[in-house]
């Protein structure tokens, strides 16, 4: 592959994909970027991009060890990073951030640090964080993530070069999923799964995702007859499905330390140890964001189907559950369920424990499609 061949993962972003690529080339990255964009606009596949530009000593090949390793997000200089409580950032996070920053990476000629949400990045935690993204070592990137220039700090959007991403076109996303050799059944539901089209490939090619939103079609099919311990286990088994990737991820992250074990100091080593669980916990939070999205991509099925809307089901392969959710239920009892998985995201964005909120959730989404308002 050609240098910066992993910028090729950024899709249907023209503008956020040239000034990319020109930086890239032309080596000047800067030392601290916003991407401003709606969900399912690509900018944590960009991040990943632009991460492996950084760590790769071929400039982003994309299939070099360095950058599955990224894509893997098992790369000891590649440092995810979530809020780590319910109002946002916490200044021991920023702290920690500030300590590694200092410290040579471990395998690569760079570190990255991808922070998400990053407009909860506010307070005392901004304020420790300011000179660093202003003037890091020659050696670090910052990549912050927001939904708007908005919602960060004034003094944060000024220290970075920002980038735009824009809302991909269904269409589009539709056809560079197909692209990879996927019927447009299958694109469908991986979109409304996964939501970017790079994700969604990334869905199809692995069975334990698959399995994951099998098992959501097959639940849902069961809630209506289901008594209150069956939908606890229901929620176990979808956490622990949602959980099965993790395995991999810990596995090859335990190898990476191992491999650094004997040229980092314990303090380095600490650090690496608490970006790894980090990582879990977003790893998890993601595969969890999936096991909702398949549950509203039903609801919305079924929401069509209540309200006799002429157009395909997404989830066409399960329209038996579909319809016979839809039979029982009617217009208010599906905008009640989808409600419940809404704030059952926005429990998990504020670190909500994962089991409590699958079990409320679909304990409320059995009362909303069994129970419906008019049938009261």
């Amino acid at each position: 592959m050609s240098s910066a061949a992993a910028l090729d993962r950024i899709v249907d972003q023209p503008r956020a994909k040239d000034l990319l690529v020109a930086a890239v080339q032309e080596d000047r990255l800067c030392h601290a970027y916003l991407f401003v964009g709606a969900p399912g606009s690509g900018m944590e596949d960009a991040a990943t991009a632009l991460a492996m530009c950084a760590v790769c000593p071929n400039g982003g090949d994309g299939s070099c060890d360095e950058c599955i390793r990224v894509v893997h997000r098992t790369h000891p200089d590649v440092h995810w990073l979530v809020p780590g409580s319910v109002t946002g950032y916490l200044v021991d996070q920023v702290r920690e951030i500030i300590d590694g920053v200092s410290l040579a990476p471990a395998r690569a000629d760079r570190k990255v640090y991808i922070m998400e949400r990053a407009g909860l990045l506010r307070g005392a935690a901004a304020n420790a964080l300011l000179k660093t993204i202003e003037e890091p070592p020659a050696d670090v990137i910052f990549i912050l993530v927001a939904r708007s220039e908005e919602t960060v700090l004034p003094t944060i959007v000024s220290r970075c070069q920002v980038v735009p991403f824009q809302v991909v076109a269904p269409g589009a996303a539709l056809s560079e999923v197909m692209r990879s050799g996927a019927s447009e059944r299958e694109a469908r539901i991986a979109l409304s799964v996964a939501g970017t089209p790079m994700r969604a490939v990334e869905f199809l090619a692995s069975d334990s995702r698959r399995k994951v939103r099998r098992s959501v079609v097959r639940i849902m099919g069961e809630l209506a007859r289901d008594d209150s311990w069956d939908v606890l286990q229901s929620a176990r088994e979808l956490l622990d499905g949602a959980r099965v990737p993790l395995a991999d991820v810990r596995d090859a992250q335990e190898a990476a330390l191992k491999q650094s074990s004997d040229f980092l100091t314990s303090a380095a080593l600490k650090q690496v140890e608490a970006a790894n669980k980090r990582e879990l916990s977003a790893r998890e939070r993601s595969g969890m964001m999936e096991v909702l999205a398949a549950i509203d991509s039903v609801l919305r099925d079924v929401l069509l189907r209540c309200e006799d809307v002429a157009e395909p089901i997404v989830n066409a392969d399960a329209a038996d559950v579909v319809d016979r959710l839809a039979a029982a239920t009617n217009t208010q009892g599906a905008l009640r369920a989808l409600e419940a998985t809404s704030r059952a995201a926005d429990d998990l964005e504020h670190n909500v424990s994962s089991q409590l909120t699958l079990e409320v959730m679909l304990l409320s989404i059995k009362e909303a499609l069994t129970c419906p308002p008019s049938s009261r």
